[in-house]
């Protein structure tokens, strides 16, 4: 089983967006029962809110299924349950190496690393743009599941 945390600032609009874009294309591949996908803020100020409407409508209209969710915090458990820290931007790895002490495992990586990009994705929540974003969350996952050879 493969684990793996997707991780923005506030769990509203990247990392649900990736959850759910990661869990379609395992399933599509027949692979969904080889992994455990879910995701997480570093902040505390979304918590409990569900995803933002425009990252909603963007999985929607790239039919993408996703389930009613409520935002939550990473922790320091989640370090050790999850074999992927998959974050958006530079600033959510300073804040999950704040939150988690240290990654002696390599465990925390940004998303398009895997694409061999080493720019942020952007956050809609600020500019609006879920194309973009989604664009970005697509190029990111196949990259990652084509590292991991599946």
């Amino acid at each position: 089983m493969i684990k793996v945390l997707f991780i923005c600032h506030g769990n509203i609009c990247r990392s649900p967006m990736g959850e759910f874009i990661l869990k379609d294309m395992v399933k599509k591949r027949g692979l969904e029962d080889s992994f455990q996908i879910s995701s997480c803020a570093t902040s505390r100020e979304e918590i409990g809110n569900p995803m933002h409407p425009g990252a909603r409508a963007k999985l929607d209209a790239m039919e993408i299924p996703h389930t009613k969710r409520q935002a939550r915090q990473l922790t320091k458990q989640d370090y050790e349950v999850y074999d992927y820290l998959l974050c958006m931007d530079k600033w959510n790895i300073n804040n999950v190496k704040r939150i988690i002490n240290h990654d002696p495992k390599h465990k925390v990586h940004l998303l398009l690393e895997f694409a061999g990009k080493k720019r942020d994705i952007a956050d809609p929540w600020y500019t609006g743009n879920f194309d973009e974003t989604y664009e970005d969350l697509i190029e990111g996952c196949e990259a990652f599941l084509e590292e991991l050879g599946v």
